[in-house]
């Protein structure tokens, strides 16, 4: 499967995604908070999950996931998308690969 080629067009959409992606997250995140308040425990459990993820996606440090992830609370993952919104959550730029090139 890693040899499939892609039209220009599907291309242009992939890219556009993953450089869409953060803004995504972000209103997939606001949207959990009024799920997570509506739902039930069963659907409520994957709810978290999801959230859970986004956070981990959008760069939010780990201590915070994991006292959002202990109070269950919606009101304390809304304030992290605020966070996030306001542009006190950054998240961290990758690191560049080394170079395996010889001579360099």
């Amino acid at each position: 499967m890693a040899d499939r080629q892609y039209t220009a067009y599907q291309q242009k959409a992939i890219r556009s995604f993953y450089n869409n992606r953060d803004t995504s997250d972000q209103q997939r995140l606001g949207e959990l908070i009024a799920d997570l308040y509506l739902a039930n425990e069963k659907k409520g459990a994957k709810l978290w999950v999801a959230a859970q993820e986004i956070m981990v996606r959008l760069g939010v440090p780990t201590s915070r996931i994991e006292h959002v992830m202990k109070s269950a609370n919606p009101a304390i993952l809304a304030e992290v998308v605020n966070d996030v919104h306001a542009g006190k959550i950054k998240k961290p730029t990758p690191a560049k690969p080394a170079s395996n090139t010889p001579g360099s």
